[in-house]
Formats: C-alpha cells, sequence, structure tokens
C-alpha cells in the first residue's frame, strides 16, 4: 500500500461534497489517510488489482476515488455513492 503524502481534488469536487454536506467528514477521511492511518478509512486499492484506482471511505455511503501522479500525490477524481 502506498504511503500518501498530499491528497488534491479535482475542482467538481468540492461542490459535490457541499451539496451532500460532506465537507468535515471528508476532511477528517482525509487527515487520517495523511496521518497514516489508513485502516481508519479502509484505504484500499479497486478491483481489478492493478488498475491505480485507490479509494477510501467517507462515510457508510461514499467513497472518495483517486490515483496516484509520478510524485507521489493522490488526486481525487470522484466521490461515489456506492449504494
Amino acid at each position: 500500500m502506498p504511503k500518501v503524502l498530499c491528497i488534491f481534488e479535482r475542482k467538481e469536487i468540492l461542490p459535490y461534497l457541499q451539496s451532500r454536506n460532506l465537507i468535515n467528514q471528508y476532511k477528517k477521511a482525509k487527515q487520517y489517510l495523511l496521518s497514516g492511518n489508513a485502516l481508519q478509512v479502509k484505504f484500499k486499492e479497486r478491483n481489478p488489482k492493478g488498475s491505480g484506482i485507490w479509494y477510501f471511505r467517507i462515510t457508510k455511503k461514499y467513497r472518495a476515488l483517486g490515483i496516484f501522479n509520478e510524485k507521489g500525490d493522490l488526486i481525487i477524481f470522484k466521490i461515489d455513492d456506492h449504494q
């Protein structure tokens, strides 16, 4: 499991989070991940393994999906309602 050094979001992510009142939960999950507590937010690679898409839990209903760039930063490109 790669170490997350920095997390960036695409421009459409924050309005999506605000419209669903998820900003505080997202920030908390992001802090857990940055502090190295990946198990707390269930940080995993999405199937099929080797796809390069990683996700972490925001709430029971929402997951943040991202990919790593060449510098090792996690770029969040989608918030998924997995239910």
